[in-house]
């Protein structure tokens, strides 16, 4: 008999995965935890890379691939960083670089509201809200029941975890994982794009993604969000934010993606911050940024302190500890559910559409009964092993808790060999060309390597 899926998780990797399988025509189901499509929206930007773009197009049919192409933010054209005092460290890019006409392999700045609305479009029959999960059960005919917190219960052939970096099906199937706390904490806000906030940015602030190097330990990225459909019209099915009914119970700034806006996000080591800190609603997140930041310059604090407080939430930095493989069975795990990164590459998101890709490919493969189904998902894992936790090992290496720049003397020691390093870094055109390379190979760009 074919089999049928069961998904744990409505995340990006989970419906990916659900994309994937409804157009091959494997069975499947989603269950998750919040009650509506509307629940569960946390972060404002993702940048989707190559990968994935290839997973989007593999899983997803080709008019809603063009949606989600279409929803893109305009395209960043330079990789920047400064000092808090608004001092160049670093520039990468350049004014005459084409706009990205591939739809796949291109960078795109993403709405992370608008990218869920059109991952469930055309699957809304077979998602189903209000289902916690909290337990499984492996049966005797091989099969596997989801045990959810109503009493309700799903019996199938797999058992996909995609239910996140506090996977109550990883605690289960491998209670030996473990997470490794950062020694970071961060607050993510957004403002509205307009004439007051496009004047604190530079033209190059306007058109790249940029970093903030400060003393202390603490640091800042900025995303600037121009969306084509604020100038172009609507698009298919209003995704895209500009459903009324939608906005309707979406009030101020917070989920409304119809507006340019302004994203940053704020980190500090987590022993400089309150013992509460998780738990501040966003104007005492908001107020906590400033005071940290009253050295830094009038510009920056401009930006923190026009941030809509009510879009402002708190983030605790963790990632997975990198494990062995283990013996293949009818559950298996995608995502953050089994390689939750650090925000330091970038491609926690697009590693989890890279799985469901993978997934999809090898539960085809079973569907048609060319393979058993444990022998599809012990593939699956094959491959997942073999770029995930080096993944994970690199974007921690990147992100904070990893040099003691919150230290007195020798943080300041190591920040200022740092810049220097970056300023002489900067006036090496072939180094830059080069080190853009790597970081594009990272994310997947296979035609630019040839």
């Amino acid at each position: 008999m074919p089999p049928h899926v069961i998904v744990i998780g409505a995340g990006t990797g989970g419906l990916c995965l659900a994309q994937g399988l409804r157009q091959a025509g494997v069975s499947v189901a989603v269950y998750e935890r919040d009650q509506t499509r509307e629940d569960g929206l946390f972060g404002y930007r993702v940048g989707i890379d190559p990968d994935g773009s290839r997973a989007l197009a593999a899983c997803l049919p080709e008019d809603l691939f063009q949606v989600f192409v279409a929803t893109k933010a305009e395209t960043p054209r330079f990789m920047n960083i400064f000092t808090e005092k608004r001092a160049e460290l670093l520039r990468m890019g350049e004014w005459d670089t084409p706009e990205p006409s591939d739809p796949i392999d291109s960078e795109k700045s993403i709405s992370r509201m608008t990218l869920r609305q059109v991952l469930l479009t055309g699957i809304e029959d077979i998602v189903h809200f209000g289902k916690e999960f909290v337990r499984y059960h492996q049966n005797a005919d091989d099969t596997v029941t989801a045990h959810f917190a109503d009493g309700s219960t799903a019996r199938g052939d797999l058992l996909v975890a995609a239910d996140g970096s506090s996977s109550a099906v990883r605690r289960q199937y491998l209670p030996h994982a473990s997470m490794d706390t950062v020694d970071a904490k961060c607050v993510t806000a957004k403002l509205p794009l307009n004439a007051e906030s496009r004047s604190l940015l530079t033209p190059e602030m306007l058109r790249g993604v940029t970093m903030i190097n400060a003393p202390g330990g603490y640091a800042c990225i900025i995303h600037v969000m121009e969306f084509k459909w604020d100038r172009d019209g609507t698009l298919k099915n209003d995704i895209g934010g500009n459903d009324s009914a939608l906005l309707s119970t979406w009030p101020g700034l917070k989920y409304d993606n119809t507006r340019d806006y302004v994203m940053w996000g704020w980190s500090a080591p987590g022993k400089r911050l309150p013992a509460d800190f998780m738990r501040l609603p966003g104007d005492e997140l908001r107020k906590i940024v400033l005071e940290h930041t009253k050295d830094w310059h009038p510009r920056f604090r401009a930006l923190f302190e026009a941030a809509d407080p009510t879009t402002a939430f708190p983030l605790q930095v963790r990632t997975t500890t990198p494990l062995k493989p283990w013996p293949t069975s009818t559950i298996t795990l995608l995502g953050d559910a089994i390689h939750t990164m650090t925000p330091g590459l970038g491609v926690g998101a697009n590693t989890a559409l890279r799985d469901a890709e993978n997934l999809v490919r090898q539960l085809v493969i079973a569907h048609r009964g060319e393979k058993p189904l444990v022998d599809a998902v012990r593939a699956y894992e094959a491959e997942m092993h073999s770029y995930a936790w080096e993944l994970v090992r690199k974007s921690k290496s990147q992100f904070g808790g990893n040099l003691p720049l919150d230290k007195p003397v020798i943080g300041r020691a190591l920040l200022a060999g740092m810049r220097t390093g970056l300023r002489a870094f900067n006036h090496m055109p072939n180094a830059k060309r080069k080190a853009v390379q790597a970081m594009e190979k990272t994310r997947g760009h296979r035609r630019r390597q040839r």
